[in-house]
This record gives C-alpha cells, sequence and structure tokens, in this order.
C-alpha cells in the first residue's frame, strides 16, 4: 500500500492558521500582527498568538508582558498560553530573558517554533495568528511543511526595496501552496505631529501594486505615527488604550477585510489516500 506524503498538521479547534510574514525586516510586521489580532478580538473572535520569531521576540514587550513571567506548564510538557488582552499568546520571549541571544542554527530554530505549536495548550479560537521572522528560510520553510496554514499575510512598506521582497514572500507561499490572503501596506505616509501634514516619505503605492500583480486583495494601508511606537513601547497597544482613534479604526477595518479573504478561502477536504498493488 502506497500513501500520499504526511499532510500537514492542523490543530483541533483552530479555525484558521495564518502565518503573517515580511520579506525583509523593519515593516512593522510585528505591530501589526499584534493590532491585527486585538481587532479580530474586538470583532467578537477568538483570538491566539504565536510568536514565531525565535530569534527577536518582541510580542512579550509589546503585549506589556512583565519579564519575568512564565506560562504554566502542565504535565511537565504543555504551555498553557499567557493571556493579556483577551489574547492567547505564546512567545519563545517568554521562555528566556531579554537578554538572552537565540545562538541557534536553523534546525534547532525550527524545532523551537514546532513545540510551540505542538506543545502548546490552546483553547478553542476562530484564529490563531503567527509572527514570522522575515525573509524566506528555514522557519517558512518548516511551517509551510508540517503546519496546516489556512492563507498567509504580507506586510510592506511602499519603499521599492521593501516590495521586491514582499514578491519573494508571496512566491514563496505560493509554491508551497499556502494562499495570499492579502497585503498590508505600513508606514504609508508620515504625518506631522504639528501641522498635520501627510507625507508617503517611503513611496507611494506599493503595497497596491503588488496586491494587483498577484491578484490579492489589498487589506490596507497604516501611517508611520509616533503613537503607535509610544503605545507598544510601555505595553498599551492604541487599539486597546484608544480603540477610537483613527489608527484603531484602520486597523479594525484591515480585520474585517481579512475576514471577508478568509471566508473566500475553499473549505480543505481531507487528505486521500491511494492503493495499489504494488
Amino acid at each position: 500500500m502506497n500513501q500520499t506524503a504526511p499532510q500537514p498538521k492542523s490543530i483541533q479547534g483552530i479555525k484558521y492558521i495564518v502565518p503573517v510574514a515580511s520579506g525583509k525586516g523593519g515593516v512593522g510586521k510585528s505591530s501589526t500582527t499584534l493590532h491585527l489580532a486585538l481587532s479580530l478580538k474586538q470583532l467578537g473572535l477568538r483570538v491566539g498568538l504565536l510568536d514565531a520569531d525565535i530569534y527577536g521576540p518582541s510580542q512579550p514587550t509589546m503585549l506589556g508582558i512583565p519579564e519575568n513571567q512564565r506560562p504554566e506548564i502542565i504535565d511537565g510538557k504543555f504551555f498553557v498560553p499567557i493571556e493579556k488582552f483577551g489574547l492567547h499568546t505564546i512567545s519563545m520571549g517568554y521562555l528566556v530573558t531579554d537578554k538572552t541571544p537565540m545562538v541557534w542554527r536553523g534546525p534547532m530554530v525550527s524545532g523551537a517554533l514546532m513545540q510551540m505549536f505542538n506543545q502548546t495548550q490552546w483553547p478553542e479560537l476562530d484564529i490563531l495568528l503567527m509572527d514570522m521572522p522575515p525573509g524566506t528560510g528555514d522557519i517558512q520553510l518548516t511551517l509551510a511543511q508540517q503546519i496546516a496554514c489556512t492563507g498567509a499575510i504580507i506586510v510592506t512598506t511602499p519603499q521599492t526595496v521593501a516590495v521586491l521582497d514582499a514578491q519573494k514572500g508571496i512566491e514563496m507561499f505560493s509554491k508551497v501552496g499556502i494562499p495570499c490572503l492579502g497585503v498590508v501596506e505600513n508606514m504609508a505616509t508620515h504625518i506631522c505631529s504639528s501641522c498635520g501634514h501627510e507625507d508617503p516619505i517611503f513611496g507611494e503605492g506599493g503595497g497596491d501594486s503588488i496586491a494587483k500583480e498577484y491578484d490579492v486583495p489589498f487589506l490596507g494601508q497604516l501611517p508611520l505615527n509616533r503613537e503607535i511606537r509610544e503605545a507598544l513601547d510601555i505595553g498599551k497597544p492604541l487599539v486597546v488604550d484608544n480603540p477610537d482613534s483613527t489608527i484603531a479604526l484602520a486597523y479594525k477595518a484591515i480585520a474585517e477585510k481579512l475576514m471577508q479573504s478568509l471566508a473566500s478561502i475553499p473549505t480543505q477536504s481531507a487528505p486521500t489516500i491511494s492503493i495499489s498493488d504494488d
């Protein structure tokens, strides 16, 4: 009997698994992931957040989790997610100190990702967002091969070099059979805190252009704004601290478009097994 190759693993009780990725660092992927998760929660969804950026986990700081707080461990094996603002979260940052460098080769990093995914006692979730490290390397390939992702979100800035790397991210997910749910353009414009003048300092239209090129949804754009950074530095994301602000409403609109994109994804059928006499 010949069987097809093992299928990527899903977790019972989690409806959607969505990695949030970028082709390069510095585009605000992690902050976008967190604000998107919080916006989905405010839409009434049950949301989990897995910080898969093993080398540079930033979610604990942005969530305001104390450095010495550790997840509860059940039976010496399973992590209980740390809950904050209604999100169920797990991160390598909960397991090491802020000053601990992760001097690991690729297989160790991939192993750590799968351990957090498989050995976290997730509650029932409507959606699990995964904050991916930048690039198209070992962790992204491990995720595609071993985790049944519903689809991926790509975060970019309008800058040409960021857009070129974002294209590589879309191509990578396409090659491994993970559809792109949409593109988010971060740092689209800078709004002067003194006069309110809006300036596209990183260029214009980059996110929208690649969304059109690959025929995927353009989920929306966000400004380069000091308030976003200041709020995250003290662990009080704007979506929670000022939910009626213009920026918070922009994140909510992106969350709503993401759910529309997810609703358009066909339900995957069960894997088939082929049988032969060989």
